[in-house]
């Protein structure tokens, strides 16, 4: 039973750490001791729960203890500093006990967060690097291997991140409206980037996808009190809900990944597919959309097709033409390539994949090599086939995608 509520609290940790510090921040006006009080809080939890049980409501539990736990440190703080701190002290000690706890308020704390997060005082990467550890609890290590730098590195650049939020006294509250539209980039790909690392997670990644997609409901919500017209937000929430909606069918009972052609489209979201396909539309409509209203109409095409031989290629192809011109990638080379493929030719996707990682663009990218292999397979290639499978597998982290890659070769045999 210990071990079960252990292990419950890691889930905790990893999926309400981020509501816990925000509304820590909110109550307490300063990052580094919302982190300090909120880990003290976990502590308390993993000692006692095995005990006492878990409560009703975690989240409210840990945020009440996390708050006692400051207003203790800022009482023993107190006592032996001089007039001017101590009654510095009391004010933040009454401003807590004043301060609401109710759900809503609670709710838009991470949106206040995230805006502090991606204050354009802070350096672009720091923004995301920090809003993904501080808002979405995740660990420096799984920071530093999405950005593909060292975890020391990774580490110092939140550490400066924090330092220049306190040194310049950034405030913890979302932009007015002649700010939010500037701010809003840095935003939306944090959003984002935290969806993604949900949806390729093997644990709590549900949690995790839902959250993003809260969050850019949130945003979208707050743009459209204040009258603000900006259709990427509803773009960006439209691709995750039509990502989303084949959660389920996407990964097997064992674990296994799934392809887009073998999957049961029985088991998609129809809700969610109707969702995001209307606020593509509408995103769509307006003439100003980005790369993610183009991301979210191929997710469409795809959506609203009963198979892949029934899905509209030619079309996909040419929306990746289109995104090309506004986000130019190898990777968004690399799909463009596959819907070649499926609309004009097996051979004509091979050579544009071989041509890309002939550039070496994509060269330690292990979907480039596995696409690769699954086009010589089809075309009966099977020692080219296997070669780029081995290759992919070399390269793949995840271990979903290394299973996958390892029962193709297996079945090459």
């Amino acid at each position: 039973m210990p071990d079960q509520i252990s292990k419950t609290i890691d889930t905790l940790y990893r999926s309400e750490s981020g509501r816990v510090l925000a509304t820590l921040v909110r109550l307490l006006g300063d990052l580094d001791l919302a982190e300090e009080v909120m880990h003290e809080a976990f502590a308390v939890a993993l000692e006692h729960w095995p005990q006492t049980g878990i409560p009703d409501k975690p989240r409210p539990w840990l945020i009440s203890t996390a708050r006692n736990k400051a207003i203790d440190g800022i009482r023993r703080r107190a006592r032996f500093d001089g007039t001017t701190q101590r009654d510095f002290a009391l004010h933040i000690e009454e401003r807590i006990h004043q301060a609401s706890l109710d759900d809503e308020e609670i709710e838009d704390d991470r949106l206040r967060l995230i805006f502090t997060c991606c204050h354009p005082a802070l350096p672009p990467e720091a923004q995301v690097a920090l809003t993904l550890r501080e808002v979405c609890g995740l660990t420096t290590e799984e920071i530093a291997r999405a950005f593909l730098v060292a975890p020391a590195t990774l580490a110092q650049r939140i550490v400066r991140a924090k330092a220049l939020i306190r040194d310049k006294a950034i405030p913890y509250q979302v932009p007015i409206s002649a700010e939010l539209s500037a701010r809003l980039g840095a935003v939306l790909q944090v959003v984002y980037l935290i969806f993604n690392e949900g949806y390729s997670a093997e644990t709590t990644g549900a949690e995790l996808s839902r959250e993003a997609i809260r969050l850019g409901r949130l945003l979208l919500d707050l743009l459209q009190l204040d009258l603000i017209d900006e259709p990427e937000v509803m773009g960006l929430v439209g691709l995750m809900l039509l990502h989303e909606s084949r959660r389920a069918a996407r990964i097997s009972p064992e674990g296994d990944l799934i392809l887009l052609e073998q999957q049961d489209r029985s088991l998609w979201n129809r809700n969610q597919i109707a969702e995001g396909i209307s606020l593509t539309e509408s995103a769509l409509r307006s003439r100003r959309f980005g790369a993610y209203t183009l991301q979210a109409a191929i997710a469409a095409v795809h959506a609203g097709s009963s198979s892949v031989a029934s899905t509209d290629w030619r079309e996909v192809t040419l929306l990746y033409d289109r995104l090309l011109q506004i986000q130019p990638s190898p990777v968004v080379e690399l799909n463009r390539a596959v819907a070649v493929a499926m609309s004009e030719g097996l051979e004509q996707g091979l050579r544009l994949v071989d041509d890309l990682l002939a550039r070496e663009r994509l060269s330690d990218y292990h979907l480039a090599h596995s696409a690769r292999a699954d086009l010589c397979r089809r075309l009966g290639r099977i020692p080219e086939a296997r070669a780029s499978y081995e290759k992919a597998l070399a390269l793949a982290s995840q271990e979903p995608d290394r299973r996958f890659l390892a029962r193709r070769l297996e079945e090459l045999k």
